[in-house]
C-alpha cells in the first residue's frame, strides 16, 4: 500500500514538472498595446462598436482593423485617451456609427418583474440582482448603459432612465492637460 503512494507520487511529481517545463517552453506571450487600449475601454461589452466585447475590439483596433471612434460608451473622452495612447489625431464618431447617448443606467419596475432571470444572463458586468421566480433590482453604480438587458425581457419591465448631470455625477469630458497650451521649455 506504501509503495503504491510512493509510486503515484512520483508519477505525480514528474507530471508536474512535464507540464511546468511545458508552460515555460510554449509560454504565449500578448500584445500588451491590446491590453493597454482595453484598460482604457470602459468594459461594458456591450457590442455597440460592432464587436463582441471590448478585447476583441481592443484587439482590433492593436491590428490596425479599426477606428478608435466606434465606443459609443467611452464617448469622446474615451477617443482622445485612444489617441492620445496611439498617436494618431482625434476622430469624431463616424456616420456609421452612433454619437453617444446620454449616460443612463437600467431601472426595473418590480411590480411587472416575473423574476425570469433573463436580464440577469444578459448583463456583462453583474449589475443585477435577484433569483429565479424573485423581484430583480439593478444596482445601478453597477449598471454600465449598455441596454443588453432590455431586449431579452419578455414582459417589458425595464427602462433605461438617463442620469442627470448633477454636482455629484459630472465630470470634465477632456482631461485638463487636454485644454491647457503646451509650453516649450
Amino acid at each position: 500500500m506504501l509503495s503504491a503512494l510512493l509510486v503515484m507520487a512520483a508519477i505525480a511529481i514528474a507530471l508536474g514538472a512535464v507540464l511546468g517545463f511545458a508552460a515555460i517552453k510554449f509560454r504565449v506571450e500578448g500584445n500588451p498595446l491590446v491590453d493597454k487600449i482595453d484598460a482604457i475601454l470602459p468594459q461594458t461589452q456591450c457590442g455597440q462598436c460592432g464587436y463582441p466585447g471590448c478585447k476583441p475590439y481592443a484587439t482590433a483596433i492593436a491590428a490596425e482593423e479599426a477606428d478608435i471612434n466606434r465606443c459609443p460608451p467611452g464617448g469622446e473622452e474615451g477617443i482622445q485617451k485612444l489617441a492620445d495612447l496611439l498617436g494618431k489625431e482625434f476622430k469624431p464618431f463616424g456616420d456609421d456609427m452612433a454619437a453617444p447617448k446620454a449616460k443612463s443606467v437600467a431601472f426595473i419596475d418590480e411590480n411587472t418583474c416575473i423574476g425570469c432571470t433573463l436580464c440577469i444572463q444578459a448583463c456583462p458586468v453583474d449589475a443585477i440582482a435577484g433569483a429565479a421566480k424573485q423581484m430583480h433590482t439593478i444596482i445601478a453604480s453597477e449598471c454600465t448603459g449598455c441596454e443588453l438587458c432590455v431586449a431579452p425581457c419578455p414582459v417589458d419591465c425595464i427602462s433605461m432612465v438617463v442620469i442627470e448631470e448633477k454636482i455629484t455625477t459630472w465630470k470634465w469630458k477632456y482631461p485638463v492637460y487636454a485644454l491647457s497650451p503646451v509650453s516649450a521649455s
